[in-house]
């Protein structure tokens, strides 16, 4: 028994082959005609992102390459007019890990900025949660701790250059005054370090203040009712609900201390140009030192040296993005 096969509906339409345009119809648009195709809105995108773009590429980009290439030629005053600097490969980190003052530097830089970040952290927070208390004058209080913040770099590294100088600061005035000897702040190995970062967490602190601040405000405040309700204290209540909700405003004023911190360069240099010896030397006194420093510039190594101090931004950067990352997924 045999029976007739009926072609569905939906298979004939398959089957049956397109129908040609009508003439004088104009032809349908390709795909690569469609894809390329950009909306009015996409263009007022781009328009919009040029300049940040360029911005970018001439201010960010083209300086970093530079500073690449000058790391791995021979510059000198010469090569810069002729153009005719040899390319060394990694010679210049080389010579930069060799020197004798590669050593200090490092440690010295990061001393310098561990424990700026530690204190200027710390102290922020604390300023920040005292000043989160509401009491009388505390806006005109928290208002003249933005004063460091506020003034020039140069005014800031001068004023503390003053107060801690041997012979007439006002620091070594009060220490005779209370029967302690002289302290030789800015001249003696052992005291340029700790007085450049003392004035460096000074300058620092209204930054995390501030930060911090605005992230304390966006804290629910039943949170704290309802754990006072459960009978948690002052110190139970911000190690258990301050600081936690505090995380991503906290690592990224971490973060931001830490980039600038790396790159420090004027409170050092005008309050103890690096010294004495080495003893106040970081990388980016040192990478100063190399190419401006003196009457036979050493461009390559100055270079290398700022591209260690670029490489060890990089890796807080990649720190804080694993961090960021593992916070999100858990």
């Amino acid at each position: 028994m045999t029976t007739d096969t009926v072609p569905r509906p939906e298979a004939t339409r398959a089957a049956r082959p397109a129908s040609p345009p009508a003439p004088g119809a104009p032809p349908a648009p390709s795909a690569a005609r469609r894809r390329r195709r950009v909306e009015p809105g996409q263009a007022a995108a781009w328009a919009f992102l040029a300049p940040v773009v360029a911005y970018l590429a001439v201010f960010y980009v083209y300086p970093l390459l530079r500073n690449v290439d000058l790391s791995v030629r021979d510059y000198t005053v010469r090569s810069f007019i002729d153009g005719t600097a040899p390319f060394i490969g990694l010679q210049n980190f080389v010579e930069v890990f060799q020197s004798p003052t590669f050593g200090p530097a490092l440690v010295n830089t990061l001393l310098f900025t561990s424990i700026s970040i530690a204190f200027q952290f710390s102290i922020g927070m604390a300023l920040a949660v005292f000043f989160f208390q509401k009491f009388p004058l505390s806006s005109t209080l928290r208002a003249l701790f933005l004063v460091p913040w506020l003034l020039p770099l140069i005014v800031s590294a001068s004023t503390w250059s003053w107060m801690l100088n041997s012979e007439s600061g006002v620091v070594n005035s009060v220490i005779r005054a209370v029967g302690g000897e002289q302290v030789n702040w800015l001249t003696s190995p052992q005291w340029a370090l700790t007085s450049v970062i003392i004035a460096n967490i000074w300058i620092g602190i209204p930054f995390n203040l501030v930060i911090l601040y605005s992230g304390l405000q966006n804290i629910s405040a039943d949170v704290y009712e309802a754990a006072s309700l459960d009978g948690a204290n002052a110190w139970q209540a911000f190690w258990r609900i301050t600081f936690p909700l505090l995380g991503p405003v906290s690592a990224i004023t971490i973060l931001l201390g830490l980039v600038y911190t790396l790159k420090v360069f004027d409170i050092i240099w005008i309050m103890s140009r690096g010294g004495p010896g080495d003893a106040s030397t970081t990388f980016a006194i040192w990478s100063y030192q190399l190419g401006f420093g003196s009457t036979l510039p050493t461009f390559g190594p100055a270079a290398a040296v700022g591209n260690l101090l670029i490489v060890m931004a990089l890796i807080c950067g990649l720190v804080y993005l694993r961090v960021q990352r593992k916070q999100a997924n858990s």
